[in-house]
């Protein structure tokens, strides 16, 4: 008991995993270096070694966070371009007026920290070079006002190579937060707003929690939506869109007509038709709406349908191509957010890329309805004990 105790004791010390993979190190490495590489070259042809040695070391802890944290909140192009002006600003007017001393490096501090709290721009590297302005190395100091101008380089440097080499190495920076499709054109919010998390619910976690989270609140959002399509997916079993398709698919030709179309949607009460190729390929798919509209267009007066003799429209000419498709081992949930926010009506189900079924948002409602009756009836069948053989008294049995 007592080495358990102590083993307890000591995992407390035991830093939690980055969940970072080791080529996600050498990635921010390499540029971390590269980065401060272009900064510090450019700077010491222009301001001198003395100067850019000086101003190195914040530089160096900005080149961490960028390459290696680049989704963080502290990484941002503002943090880093409001932190140095606060931090230039700070240090440039302490030690002008009181000099440079110990007092003065802590007042910097605790200056810049409220300055970049209040200009939401925190950045850690930012106090650092207040600190190293208000101590002003000779060097710094015979710049005066003019160390602005290598602060701004290094930094602007700094920036664009973390732009272009995080965009190059297939990392999205700087995190700005797109907006969201309106796909129907209404002010409803999507569905996976109005019944899970919201953008409201995010801001009131995060005010109710009370300190500083070095995430952005799109990230947030992203892995509390993927830990919930994660649980979601374990809660039903594995299934996959296999076990959800229908088989038997009707299917057209590019060569099939408008008329032939509308016919085998009418006699099947389809919506969507998938369009393959003599090999089977899926090379398209056309919705009812698709048929209408081209129907509509194809009515309009001119003077060939008036003369002569109107072409039959074809489907090649109306479908739509590329088509989102999914495999059969995806999981169900992934299947969600396409025919739910993204308003698909059907989605094609491939095996090495042949078509082998679809996934309505009919089969899913009803797959998703049968997976909660068995939760359900599983859970009831939990709460109530079997009843075993009924024994009856003796003085009964008459």
């Amino acid at each position: 008991m007592p080495t358990r105790r102590l083993n307890n004791w000591l995992d407390r010390f035991i830093p939690a995993a980055l969940h970072i993979p080791p080529k996600e190190w050498l990635r921010a490495g390499l540029g971390a270096v590269l980065g401060l590489l272009v900064a510090g070259g450019l700077c010491s042809v222009l301001f001198g070694n003395a100067v850019t040695l000086h101003l190195m070391a914040p530089l160096a802890a900005s080149a961490v966070l960028l390459f290696g944290v680049s989704s963080g909140a502290l990484s941002q192009p503002w943090p880093l371009l409001g932190s140095y002006s606060c931090a230039m600003l700070v240090g440039l007017v302490l030690h002008h007026w009181l000099g440079a001393s110990l007092v003065v490096v802590c007042m910097a501090l605790v200056l810049v920290v409220l300055l970049m709290c209040l200009l939401r721009c925190l950045h850690p590297p930012g106090a650092a070079l207040a600190v190293s302005l208000a101590m002003a190395d000779p060097s710094l100091a015979s710049l005066g006002a003019q160390v602005v101008e290598p602060v701004l380089l290094n930094a602007l440097c700094l920036l664009l190579v973390a732009v272009v080499y995080n965009r190059l190495t297939g990392v999205r920076y700087p995190k700005i937060v797109a907006p969201r499709p309106d796909l129907h054109r209404t002010q409803d919010a999507p569905v996976s707003e109005r019944v899970g998390v919201s953008a409201g619910d995010l801001d009131r976690a995060l005010n109710e929690l009370g300190e500083f989270v070095d995430v952005t609140r799109d990230d947030l959002e992203r892995i509390i939506l993927a830990t919930e399509r994660h649980a979601l997916q374990r809660s039903l079993g594995g299934m996959t869109a296999a076990r959800v398709m229908s088989r038997d698919v009707q299917s057209a030709s590019p060569d099939t007509t408008l008329e032939q179309a509308f016919k085998m949607l009418g006699e099947h009460r389809l919506k969507i038709l998938p369009v393959l190729d003599e090999a089977r390929q899926l090379v398209g798919i056309v919705s009812v709406g698709d048929l209408l509209d081209s129907a509509m267009a194809a009515r309009r007066f001119s003077w060939r349908a008036l003369f002569g003799r109107r072409r039959p429209v074809r489907l090649e000419q109306v479908m739509t191509n590329p088509v989102r498709s999914v495999n059969s081992d995806e999981p169900a949930v992934a299947l969600i957010p396409l025919l739910c926010d993204q308003g698909l009506h059907c989605l094609p189900v491939l095996e090495a890329g042949q078509l082998v079924g679809v996934v309505t948002q009919t089969d899913l409602i009803g797959a998703l309805h049968q997976q909660l009756l068995q939760r359900e009836q599983a859970g009831l069948d939990q709460r109530v004990p079997a009843l075993g053989p009924v024994t009856v008294p003796r003085d009964h049995a008459a």
